[in-house]
């Protein structure tokens, strides 16, 4: 039960777009909250190996996306990056902005998608690669498809960073959590989906971060 409320009010920091009500949802449920800080801390996630199909390249853009989940931190969201890369280069960059921006829909690759297949067109997306430091969501995962993207690349499994938020599924690939892989080979199978990459840095920054949201929200 402690692990599924977890999930939920974590949740709410990825997706309400009112850090006010963000912190009244966490009120309700600061006496769990006070629970689980007392108690003793779960047993590390453990990283998983990198996707042995995954380059030099996709590591150093990879770890681009991580420096943009750090930097989504700073400016007060929640940590998620992402990278497009075109021959080679980087030609846009987005991390998320929910809670700045108060807009639920800004992720990190639903704010690339949105921001630039404008500017830099379809062949750009189709012919580039989407970098995301953590596996993308269903929503960010649907305007991958929509923008043409072929081929993705994320660094931390979602199922992994779930588990230090508390998520009930817990581990990879456990029935029931739906993978982007799964969506993809489900919807366009063309589309290629890479990851786990430097899984062990994302897991980092993801603990850096979900406990001590966890812990303090709702007391400001």
């Amino acid at each position: 039960m402690a692990a599924r409320l977890l999930s939920v009010v974590a949740l709410l920091a990825m997706t309400t777009p009112s850090p006010v009500l963000q912190q009244e949802a966490f009120k309700l449920h600061l006496p769990l909250v006070d629970q689980l800080a007392g108690e003793s801390p779960q047993a590390p996630v453990v990283a998983l190996p990198d996707d042995p199909d995954a380059t030099a390249a996709d590591r150093q853009f990879i770890q681009r996306s991580y420096e943009l989940a750090r930097q989504a931190v700073k400016e007060g969201n929640s940590p998620f990056g992402a990278v497009l890369v075109v021959d080679g280069k980087i030609v846009a960059e987005y991390r998320n902005s929910v809670a700045s921006s108060h807009d639920p829909t800004r992720h990190a690759e639903l704010g690339l998608i949105s921001t630039f297949y404008s500017k830099l067109g379809r062949e750009a997306f189709r012919r580039g690669t989407l970098y995301a430091s953590s596996e993308p969501c269903v929503m960010c995962i649907g305007a991958i498809l929509n923008a043409g993207v072929l081929r993705v690349v994320y660094g931390t499994t979602e199922a992994q960073f779930q588990r230090i938020i508390g998520d009930q599924f817990g581990g990879h690939d456990k029935k029931g959590s739906l993978t982007s892989r799964e969506i993809v080979a489900r919807t366009n199978p063309t589309v290629r989906v890479l990851g786990p990459v430097l899984e062990k840095e994302g897991l980092a920054i993801h603990q850096s971060y979900w406990p001590k949201v966890i812990k303090t929200w709702g007391r400001g």
